[in-house]
This record gives C-alpha cells, sequence and structure tokens, in this order.
C-alpha cells in the first residue's frame, strides 16, 4: 500500500479533492436524434472506413442517452466480426450504461444488413434487457452511406 506524507491539513483536503474529482464521470453530448447517433457511431469507427476489416462498436449511455464513452469491442474479416454477447454486457456494465448503440461497419460500402447482423442485435437485445439496458439502435456505416436499424422498425 502507499504511503503518503503530508504536511499540513490542506494538502491532505487537496489530495482528497484530486480523488474524488476522478471518481466523479463526466458525461458527454445527449443523442436524442438518430442524426446525432450517426455521427457518434460514425465518429467512433472513424479509424476502421478506411480498412478493410469489419468493427462491431459500441457507444454507452446514461438513462437520459448522455454519451458516457464509446468503444471498438470486436475486430473481423473484409465481411464479418465475431460478436460475444457475454463481451458486449460486460462492457456495458462496466461503463454502467442504461442505454447503447450498436455500430459496425460495411467495408464493401454495401450499408444493407446481413441475416447475421439481424441475429446478432436480437441476440445482444434481448441478453441486454436481461440487465435493463436498453438497445437504441444498430447503425451500420459504409462509404458515406449508412443503415440504422430502428428507422426500419428492426428495433
Amino acid at each position: 500500500m502507499a504511503k503518503y506524507n503530508f504536511d499540513n491539513q490542506q494538502q491532505i483536503l487537496d489530495f482528497a479533492l484530486k480523488i474524488a474529482e476522478s471518481k466523479v464521470q463526466r458525461y458527454g453530448v445527449s443523442i436524442t436524434t438518430n442524426q446525432l447517433a450517426r455521427e457518434r457511431v460514425t465518429e467512433m469507427l472513424k479509424l476502421s472506413l478506411n480498412d478493410e476489416r469489419e468493427h462491431f462498436g459500441v457507444v454507452f449511455l446514461t438513462a437520459n442517452h448522455q454519451m458516457i464513452a464509446h468503444e471498438i469491442l470486436f475486430h473481423g474479416t473484409i465481411d464479418g466480426a465475431s460478436v460475444y454477447t457475454r463481451e458486449v454486457v460486460k462492457a456495458a456494465l462496466r461503463h454502467n450504461a442504461s442505454a447503447v448503440i450498436f455500430g459496425h461497419n460495411h467495408p464493401s460500402g454495401n450499408c444493407t444488413p446481413s441475416e447475421a447482423d439481424i441475429h446478432v442485435t436480437n441476440q445482444l437485445v434481448d441478453a441486454l434487457s436481461m440487465v435493463e439496458v436498453r438497445v437504441l439502435d444498430h447503425i451500420i456505416v459504409g462509404g458515406d452511406n449508412s443503415f440504422c436499424f430502428s428507422d426500419k422498425g428492426l428495433i
């Protein structure tokens, strides 16, 4: 265990304040529209949009849909990425998220969801609902196009 030497009470208070500030979670912008969701997912995937592999990520949100964090969880091949439900649930709980938005890229530029995309989304919706985390959308990004599951009634 680390040992700290303080010369006076003010140093102790300053140190305690620094610890408290590091524990306070600061939230980002509220995701209130599909356009904002698309922008956040595209931002999350921006480094992978020129890659020839699929990448699957999650935007973690508070109950008021304020962004907590975003994270790329899985990297795949040119036409798919293995997505593990358990790992997505663990990440949502680790971030203490109340809601999530999924996003992944299609290197081909065709944003139409595959049967596998629809299947894994449904699995994730079911699993996350067990721990009271809402799935707001799943957005596929390809080139300058995107596809939102919520726009098509798939979520």
